[in-house]
């Protein structure tokens, strides 16, 4: 059980990183899902949703749904989150930088 607990909260600094590093602070699904394996978090597009939704729920990000592919934007809590100035419980904190 503290493995899952691990793997979702690192995951899900990853996507905050994703987005936090996009010129406009949104990405899609797709891109997500290839930049976060960059990070050794790799996901199946089906998890990537469930963390994008559980990211959503905390008010991290934002979620615009298409027919295929959906666009996730950070939001300025989000960001705060991503850069350690904030903290929420279900995503790790990241280290210094």
């Amino acid at each position: 059980m503290a493995i899952a607990i691990i793997v979702n909260e690192h995951e899900r600094l990853s996507i905050l990183h994703c987005l936090a590093a996009m010129d406009d602070y949104a990405a899609n699904n797709s891109i997500i899902q290839s930049i976060c394996a960059q990070y050794g978090n790799t996901m199946t597009i089906d998890k990537l949703g469930t963390q994008l939704h559980w990211l959503k729920e905390q008010g991290l990000v934002t979620l615009d749904h298409h027919e295929s592919y959906t666009i996730a934007r950070i939001t300025q809590r989000g960001l705060d989150v991503e850069r350690g100035l904030a903290t929420t419980p279900g995503v790790k904190r990241p280290g210094p930088r």
